[in-house]
C-alpha cells in the first residue's frame, strides 16, 4: 500500500537515507577470513553460518534503504516537475525554480558559470568604472595643459588668468573633455538586475518552502 506524505517529510527522511546508508555500508562486515582448524571466522569472532547470516541481512538492509531512497527520490523528482510556483517574474514548476534558484545563486552542474546575471552585472560595473576612471585622467591632464596654455598666453604673473579665461582655451577645453558615452544608463542596469535577482531569489525561496509545506506524493 502506498504512503502518502508531504514533500518536506519526504526530504527530511531522504537527507537522513543517505547518512544512514553510508552508515551501514561503513559498519557491515562482507568478507572475513578463517582457517581449516578454526570454528570462528577471524574479526567477527562468529561460526561460518552465523558471518553468512550477517553478511546478507546487512546487504539486504542496505538494498532495501536504496530501494526506500530511489523511491523517495524519484516521487519528489515527479511532484517538482509537476507542481507550479506563482512569483511576480512568472510562473515556474517547482523542478525550474529549484534550478533558477541554484543558477542565481553560483550552483549548479556550471560551477557558477552559469550565473548570467550576476556577471554581466560585474561587467558593466567594471566598464563603467574603468571608463570614469579613463574620463577623469584625461580631464585632469586636459586641465593641466589647459593652464599651461594660459599661463603661456598671458604670463606666469597675470593676475586675472582664472578671472578672465582665453576664449580660445576654453574652446579647446570644451572640445577636448572626455565624456561618458553610457547609453544604457549601465548604473541603473545594474540597480535594477540586483534588486531583481534579491527579489526573485526571495520569492523562490518562500513559493518552493510552501509548496513543499503543502504538497503531498505516495511512495
Amino acid at each position: 500500500m502506498a504512503e502518502k506524505m508531504l514533500i518536506t517529510q519526504a526530504l527530511d527522511e531522504r537527507d537522513l537515507l543517505v547518512k544512514k546508508i553510508r552508515d551501514k555500508i561503513e559498519k557491515a562486515n562482507f568478507v572475513d577470513t578463517v582457517k581449516p582448524n578454526e570454528e570462528k571466522v577471524l574479526e567477527a569472532r562468529v561460526s561460518r553460518e552465523e558471518f553468512a547470516k550477517e553478511a546478507e541481512r546487512a546487504y539486504q538492509q542496505i538494498m532495501d534503504l536504496i530501494d526506500r531512497f530511489q523511491k523517495i527520490d524519484a516521487a519528489i523528482v515527479a511532484s517538482n516537475a509537476a507542481t507550479k510556483i506563482n512569483t511576480s517574474y512568472g510562473e515556474f514548476t517547482v523542478a525550474g525554480a529549484i534550478s533558477l534558484r541554484s543558477r542565481l545563486r553560483g550552483g549548479g552542474s556550471y560551477n557558477g558559470d552559469a550565473d548570467f546575471e550576476s556577471f554581466l552585472r560585474r561587467k558593466m560595473q567594471v566598464d563603467l568604472q574603468r571608463r570614469l576612471d579613463t574620463a577623469e585622467m584625461k580631464n585632469k591632464q586636459l586641465q593641466s595643459t589647459a593652464e599651461n596654455m594660459r599661463l603661456s598666453i598671458l604670463g606666469k604673473d597675470a593676475k586675472t588668468k582664472d578671472d578672465k579665461p582665453l576664449e580660445v582655451v576654453e574652446t579647446y577645453v570644451k572640445e577636448n573633455t572626455t565624456e561618458l558615452v553610457d547609453p544604457l544608463e549601465v548604473q541603473k542596469k545594474i540597480e535594477k538586475l540586483q534588486e531583481k535577482r534579491d527579489s526573485l531569489l526571495t520569492e523562490l525561496d518562500t513559493q518552493i518552502k510552501v509548496s513543499n509545506a503543502t504538497t503531498f506524493i505516495e511512495v
